[in-house]
């Protein structure tokens, strides 16, 4: 896949799972519930033990039929790693301006995290795809987004913390382009249970909010 249809299949989906699991085999498990739910994207954290082998079967398993992200990627050699294991695209914690350039050489769209003005036009400026405004619930939520929008209506952003059910329509009207789903849509506690089925509904549910949200 091209850069640019990575980022449009991103875009268009409105949501970003990020995949943070005890083991590369839930987390596995986890993307196959919520694709069944209808979301065609998901970023397998470097936190997961396994991630590199995780992100390989997915890619195996899914091919193009799902953009598969790496997050939590501090360096440009994990973002290397990620890459030849299937990752499409990279999403990072902080601004790290080596793991930009790293993408940037291979063509791969990436979403560095930041959080004050400032280093979001530094990721923008370093060739950031789009800028992760992470931790946005800790910052008060689309009201943030919606300012920091203002004086960059250019810098496409990806609110991540604080994303739920009742929020995620609130930062998309606010100007996010798509925004980073965690524990919402895929919790440790239901994993335990192993009720996967949960992931799939509330997939279901997210698709609905996004598409709720464009539509007016």
């Amino acid at each position: 896949m091209t850069r640019e249809s990575i980022l449009s299949a991103i875009r268009d989906i409105g949501i970003v799972p990020v995949v943070r699991t005890e083991s590369a085999a839930s987390a596995i498990q986890a993307i196959e519930a919520i694709y069944r739910g209808g979301i065609r994207a998901a970023e397998i954290t470097m936190t997961v033990p396994g991630a590199i082998r995780a992100l390989e079967k997915i890619a195996d398993q899914f091919g193009d039929q799902i953009v598969l992200g790496a997050g939590t990627v501090l360096d440009p050699e994990t973002a290397r790693a990620c890459m030849l294991a299937g990752a499409e695209f990279f999403v990072t914690p902080s601004l790290n301006l080596k793991t930009i350039e790293m993408a940037r050489r291979y063509s791969k769209p990436i979403v560095p995290g930041a959080l004050t003005p400032t280093e979001v036009l530094a990721a923008w400026e370093a060739g950031a795809d789009a800028v992760k405004i992470f931790p946005a619930g800790a910052m008060g939520g689309a009201k943030y987004i919606k300012a920091l929008k203002a004086p960059f209506p250019q810098i496409e952003m990806v609110p991540t913390g604080g994303v739920n059910l009742e929020t995620i329509g609130e930062f998309l009207k606010a100007g996010a382009c798509a925004a980073g789903v965690g524990a919402e849509l895929i919790d440790g506690a239901t994993i335990k249970a192993g009720k996967y089925e949960v992931f799939e509904e509330r997939a279901k549910k997210f698709l609905a909010a996004v598409a709720a949200a464009r539509s007016h």
